[in-house]
C-alpha cells in the first residue's frame, strides 16, 4: 500500500462510508465491527447508522494520525478478494463505486483489492456524475441487482440512449433463460406470459386462481411489449434510439425493468403452457 500522508476531507470520507456502508449491499454492522476489531480502530458512535458510524470511524482515526492511511487500511481489508469468491458481482461493483469516489483523492483499488495511487480527478465527468446519480437512486429505491449494470459509466458514456435498450435486453435473456424459448421480442412475451387457449401460461407469475391473478397475469405482459416496443426493437439492425434520452427517463426506465425481474423471480416455467 502507498502512504497517503494527508487526511481526506470529511465529504470524501463519508462518500466512501457510504458505499462500504451501503444499505443494501454494503458491510453488516457485524462485518464492520468484526473490521475495526481485527484493525484495532476505535468505534466512537457504535449505535449511530453504518453509514454515519463508519465515517466517525474514519474521522476519528485520521484526527489520531494526522493521515489518511488508517481508512486507505480498512479499504484494502473490506476489499480484499477472498471476502467476495461467492459474490464477484458485488465486489466488481462495490469496487467501481469507491473508485469513483477515492479518484477525487488520486487513489484506486486495484483487481486484487490493493489500495494504490492512481491519477487524480479534479471533478467527475458528465458520465461519472450521472452514473453515481442514478446509481444511488436506484439502490435507494432497493432497485434489482441486475439492472444496477445498466448505469454504469462505461454504458452512460454511450448516451442513455445506449442504457435503455441494453437493459430492456435483459428481460427478454431472463424470459428465454426461464423458459427455454428461443423467440424474442413480443412473441417471446406472448408464448412465455399469455393465458392463451388453455388459460395456463408458460411462465405464470402467480397461482391464477382467483380472477384477479389471471387478470394480474395478462396486465404483466402489456409493460413487458411496452417497454419492448420503446426502447427496444430486436427487428431492427440500429438497436439505438433516435431520440435522446434524460436522466429523469433513463432512471424511470431502469425502475420499470426492476419490477419486472423481481416479479420474475417467483416464477416458474410450467409445461404446455400458452398454446
Amino acid at each position: 500500500m502507498a502512504a497517503f500522508p494527508q487526511p481526506w476531507s470529511y465529504p470524501k470520507v463519508k462518500a466512501i462510508a457510504d458505499v462500504l456502508a451501503d444499505t443494501n449491499e454494503g458491510l453488516t454492522r457485524r462485518e464492520i465491527g468484526e473490521l475495526l476489531h481485527r484493525l484495532g480502530m476505535e468505534d466512537p458512535s457504535p449505535s449511530k447508522s453504518k453509514r454515519d458510524r463508519l465515517a466517525d470511524v474514519f474521522v476519528a482515526r485520521q484526527n489520531k494520525d494526522q493521515s489518511s492511511k488508517g481508512t486507505s487500511t480498512f479499504i484494502e481489508t473490506a476489499m480484499e478478494p477472498v471476502r467476495y469468491y461467492t459474490q464477484k458481482a458485488v465486489f466488481a461493483r462495490r469496487k467501481k463505486l469507491l473508485n469513483e469516489r477515492l479518484s477525487l483523492v488520486g487513489v484506486r483499488i486495484s483487481d486484487e483489492g490493493k489500495v494504490g495511487e492512481g491519477a487524480v480527478a479534479q471533478i467527475l465527468d458528465d458520465a461519472s456524475r450521472i452514473a453515481t446519480s442514478i446509481y444511488d437512486e436506484l439502490r435507494q429505491r432497493k432497485c434489482y441487482t441486475w439492472v444496477l449494470q445498466y448505469c454504469s459509466v462505461e454504458v452512460l458514456r454511450k448516451a442513455c440512449s445506449h442504457a435503455c435498450p441494453e437493459a430492456t435486453k435483459s428481460i427478454f435473456d431472463r424470459l428465454r433463460s426461464l423458459t427455454g424459448l428461443p423467440s424474442d421480442g413480443a412473441s417471446l412475451v406472448d408464448e412465455a406470459l399469455a393465458l392463451g387457449k388453455s388459460g395456463k401460461p408458460k411462465l405464470p407469475i402467480n397461482s391464477l386462481r382467483p380472477q384477479t391473478e389471471r387478470d394480474e397475469q395478462s396486465g404483466f405482459a402489456n409493460p413487458v411489449k411496452g417497454l419492448n416496443s420503446l426502447y427496444r426493437n430486436p427487428t431492427a439492425h440500429d438497436l439505438r434510439l433516435k431520440r435522446p434520452i434524460g436522466k429523469d427517463e433513463l432512471l424511470e426506465v431502469l425502475t420499470m425493468i426492476s419490477m419486472v425481474h423481481r416479479r420474475l423471480d417467483g416464477a416458474s416455467a410450467q409445461s404446455g403452457g400458452s398454446t
